[in-house]
């Protein structure tokens, strides 16, 4: 199972908007990696593919779905219950129902985390390891379906439309230091393009 890593993306940090839904394809991926590997191995012994494909998506839902949760949970989503557009208070009750999601799936990944780690350095899990692991994954795609599908068609498209340029351009930035990217970097990249 061939995992591309380094793909180009759609969007860049001057399009958080775009990128944060850029994100949510690679979490529908990843997740669809590790419900794959399960499916297959179903706790045995992990081949190559299989166990590159487990320990790559681990690590993304490791290190990269937390700055997720942040760019949302702390750039985009204050930002909107800020904003004085009368549509910012329909969204409200949503983005509560939102944050409830992050805290499950924050507590089915670490579980997550820890059956698969133990999948990677014993070689095999229990039948009862693997059930439970098949478990967390369906609550994860169950939530993530929701989740994303609010996010990508009402969430940010409202945001789209309530923030100002100077938000959303904020946004990008905050999202680009979490990363430590350079977002000028990136900028000027472009002006070059331009000229």
């Amino acid at each position: 199972m061939p995992i591309t890593i380094g793909k180009k993306v759609e969007s860049d940090f001057s399009n958080p908007l775009g990128l944060l839904s850029d994100c949510h394809r690679r979490i529908e991926q990843f997740l669809g990696v590790l419900i794959e590997v399960t499916d297959q191995a179903w706790g045995a012994e992990l081949s190559d593919d299989q166990r590159n494909g487990l320990e790559v998506a681990l690590k993304y839902f490791r290190e990269a779905t937390p700055k997720h949760t942040s760019d949302e949970e702390e750039s985009l989503f204050p930002r909107m219950i800020e904003s004085s557009d009368e549509r910012a208070r329909s969204a409200i009750s949503r983005l509560d129902e939102l944050h409830a999601d992050h805290e499950k799936a924050d507590a089915v990944h670490a579980e997550v985390e820890t059956l698969g780690s133990q999948w990677l350095s014993e070689g095999v899990v229990s039948s009862e390891s693997i059930d439970r692991l098949r478990g967390l994954l369906e609550q994860l795609q169950s939530t993530y379906e929701k989740h994303i599908a609010v996010e990508d068609n009402e969430i940010f498209p409202l945001a789209g439309q309530i923030l100002s340029g100077a938000d959303i351009a904020a946004v990008g930035q905050e999202m680009a230091a979490r990363r430590a990217t350079k977002l000028r970097a990136l900028e000027s990249r472009k002006d070059a393009d331009n000229q």
